[in-house]
């Protein structure tokens, strides 16, 4: 199962888990929520990482509001950066917008 992206730019690990139980000398069994019930709950102590509580990892969001049709309008606030890209026959213009 993979988490985003695949290869070097995949996370190395992905959100803190609550550890029930300890399993032998080296090995933990952890308390997986319900989306990742294909991956079996026991890892090795190599493949865990201790996490340090830090209030910058938490992310607030703001409700999208959707419209009748399940759709949603998004402004750009500002362009960041504009270029254009010559392909061929073809002008592609490029604009990076936050």
């Amino acid at each position: 199962m993979r988490f985003g992206k695949k290869g070097k730019l995949s996370p190395r690990y992905i959100e803190p888990y609550e550890i029930l139980e300890r399993i032998g000398k080296v090995a933990y069994r952890l308390a997986l929520p319900p989306k990742l019930s294909r991956i079996h709950n026991v890892f090795h102590v190599s493949m865990l990482c201790k996490y340090i509580p830090d209030p910058s990892h938490v992310l607030s969001y703001q409700p999208v509001e959707l419209n009748e049709d399940l759709t949603y309008e998004e402004e750009p606030v500002e362009i960041l950066d504009r270029k254009e890209q010559v392909l061929r026959t073809k002008r592609i213009s490029l604009v990076k917008v936050l």
